[in-house]
């Protein structure tokens, strides 16, 4: 017999090395498949990158991701009588409620639900005003300084009784009775059981079910809100994830006792829909579990940590824990949309000469006619002269006598003391530096007189503050100096539009759900899926830009305005 030929004949072929060469041609065509998905998706990728007109597309959303039911789809998941998906019971703990999935806002069209943050008014956002009814005749003006009539703005105040209906207009928010909770346990010995109240207001409002609700931002009624900043911080995030927005407290010793991942309520927290849609469920259960804790926040954020919910930080948000002059933070304030300010009375007027009501209609008059820049920081240099000009648009112009460099000025100058009275450095969990003893080396002040809309730009007026007291003091003790900038009574700063420099823009790509199957592999399917890739690309923050101009000997001009590209800093393009 010849074996030679027989090998040879398609018809004697092994199975073995049949099913070897198939299993070789199935392994190739799934690499190809899986390359060429990777090609297609590279390129998607760089065409929406290097393109400037897909900004306006963007969703800037994590879909299916961290709480969603389909986190794991593979996971068979329970369903009770009532409809509603139950997790496993060994991923709950004893006495603290399971997190829920509670999905999205159901008031939201699902249009709307994929636009996220974008599109984002006022009217989507509920406040929920924490008050006193013995304070109300005072602190209600603190409010009316912020709110808006129209009905644009939506949002109550909470107090714990009755207040006289003289005392209330439609200008102001609606007054509601909070509930009563003497059957809370509160067993703090320093604290006041009015904090029980106060952590339920969020659960309250949540509760009058109002309609096309995003947001809920919870304040004091001695809380000044920048509601167009406020808009448009909101709106980076996503609505329908559980979020928690806010900032901690400038008092180091307040942050070690309650958290330094906790909101503070005086600054104001943002709570997205989703969020006080599960503290609804489970918030007077928590209540009852830290009976020990001291105030309203940290309930609150007790109750949102067993949630899993960390503390989205924005530096806009103000507790102001301080006390005496707020020079030092007004002067110094972080690049990043102003947002909101507490305890105002507190501190001394923010405009020196003024009462302190007065001092806050001047300054919520320079946060509204140009709320983007408001606060925003810029510094040029006059080295003819050696001068440093330090802008703060809306609040004051600072002028010192010597070349400073950005990096000491970026430091909060002392002007205050914590709200426990102590006065010193490493009570402040920020940048601080000690005011100068000397008078020779302190600048010479000008404080907002008035500001008002030219068209597309903004014209503030500052006046210089203790001229005759102040420059007698520098012609003797200062000698042979001389005083600096000394006919100027008056400085003019000229501010540009700014475009959306605070906010960072993303670019995203969508891919709907791509599943490749091959019947070739009987032992399990190769499955390829591709939900959301989300590239996060845009400008980072950058201090403002100042150019000096001499317009007389009593008025000097400064025009104010984003860094254009080659730039380097006002440092960098004065020397």
């Amino acid at each position: 017999m010849d074996f030679s030929s027989a090998s040879a004949s398609p018809l004697c072929r092994s199975p073995r090395r049949t099913r070897s060469r198939r299993w070789r041609q199935s392994r190739t065509c799934t690499a190809v498949v899986v390359v060429a998905a990777l090609v297609i998706t590279t390129t998607a990728w760089l065409s929406l990158v290097f393109s400037g007109t897909t900004a306006r597309w963007c969703w800037h959303r994590l879909k299916n991701w961290e709480g969603s039911l389909h986190t794991l789809p593979w996971k068979p998941q329970s369903q009770n009588p009532n409809g509603v998906e139950e997790e496993d019971e060994d991923l709950s703990l004893e006495g603290i409620a399971p997190s829920l999935p509670l999905g999205r806002n159901r008031n939201l069209s699902e249009e709307e639900r994929r636009r996220d943050g974008a599109g984002l008014a006022l009217n989507h956002i509920v406040f929920g005003i924490a008050g006193s009814s013995q304070l109300w005749k005072r602190r209600k003006e603190f409010i009316r300084l912020w709110w808006r009539k129209d009905s644009s703005m939506r949002g109550h105040v909470w107090v714990e009784e009755q207040v006289d209906d003289k005392e209330w207009d439609e200008s102001l928010p609606r007054i509601m009775i909070s509930e009563d909770t003497s059957r809370f346990r509160y067993t703090n010995p320093t604290g006041h059981p009015s904090g029980l109240r106060i952590a339920r207001v969020v659960l309250e409002t949540f509760r009058l079910g109002l309609s096309d609700v995003r947001w809920f931002v919870l304040g004091d009624d001695d809380t000044i809100f920048s509601v167009d900043n406020l808009v448009d911080v909101l709106s980076k995030y996503d609505c329908n994830e559980m979020v928690y927005i806010g900032g901690p407290s400038e008092s180091h010793s307040a942050n070690t006792y309650f958290s330094h991942n906790m909101a503070y309520g005086g600054g104001g927290i943002a709570i997205s829909y989703p969020l006080a849609e599960a503290l609804y469920s489970v918030l007077d259960d928590c209540l009852e579990r830290y009976h020990r804790l001291y105030g309203s926040d940290d309930r609150l954020h007790a109750c949102i940590s067993e949630l899993g919910v960390p503390l989205s930080r924005e530096h806009g948000f103000h507790q102001w824990d301080i006390r005496g002059s707020a020079h030092g933070l007004l002067s110094a304030h972080p690049i990043s949309p102003f947002v909101s300010i507490h305890h105002v009375e507190a501190v001394e007027p923010i405009y020196p000469g003024m009462s302190s009501l007065d001092s806050l209609k001047l300054f919520t008059k320079a946060m509204k006619v140009d709320p983007m820049s408001f606060l925003q920081r810029s510094i040029c240099y006059d080295h003819a002269r050696r001068l440093t000009f330090s802008v703060s648009l809306g609040y004051a112009i600072q002028v010192f006598p010597s070349i400073v460099q950005p990096r000491v000025l970026e430091r909060s100058e002392m002007t205050f003391s914590a709200w426990n009275k102590i006065h010193n450095l490493n009570e402040f969990d920020l940048d601080i530096r000690d005011p100068s003893k000397s008078v020779c080396k302190s600048p010479v002040l000008f404080f907002l007189e008035d500001v008002e809309r030219q068209g597309n730009t903004t014209l503030s007026t500052y006046e210089r503050a203790g001229r005759l007291k102040d420059d007698l003091k520098r012609k003797v003790l200062c000698f042979p100096r001389s005083v600096p900038l000394p006919y100027v009574g008056r400085i003019q700063a000229l501010g540009y539009p700014l475009k959306n420099w605070h906010l960072v823009s993303s670019f995203c790509i969508f891919f709907s759900t791509l599943s490749i199957f091959y019947s070739d592999f009987q032992t399990f399917p190769y499955k390829l899926n591709v939900n959301i890739l989300n590239i996060y690309h845009g400008q980072s923050p950058r201090r403002l830009c100042c150019k000096l101009n001499q317009t007389s000997d009593e008025l000097l001009t400064i025009s104010v305005r984003q860094c254009g590209k080659g730039s380097f800093g006002s440092f960098a393009d004065s020397v």
